[in-house]
């Protein structure tokens, strides 16, 4: 099952770091990483994947809420085919 990770916000030490160990800890692999800083704001997109394709995306959800909120970003967790779909033109 793959999904997709988006990071949004003030650039600050350890946002890489704890969103990959997260990812890492419900046992994500990453496909694709994008990342940058455009004046002082830090954006990233990650395309992951998860050997379970039935894995429940709810307990990430809830666990990326809260990481976001404890360090000022937005992040989001999102099943790759609804990305697609919200993002098809």
């Amino acid at each position: 099952m793959k999904a997709v990770v988006s990071v949004l916000g003030k650039d600050q030490v350890g946002i890489v770091s704890r969103v990959t160990t997260l990812l890492a800890d419900h046992g994500f692999n990453i496909l694709d990483i994008s990342q940058t800083i455009v004046s002082s704001y830090f954006t990233m997109i990650l395309v992951v994947e998860h050997a379970d394709e039935n894995f429940a995306l709810e307990n990430v959800v809830e666990d990326y809420e809260a990481l976001g909120k404890s360090m000022g970003l937005d992040i989001r967790m999102q099943h790759e085919a609804l990305f697609s779909r919200m993002h098809h033109i």
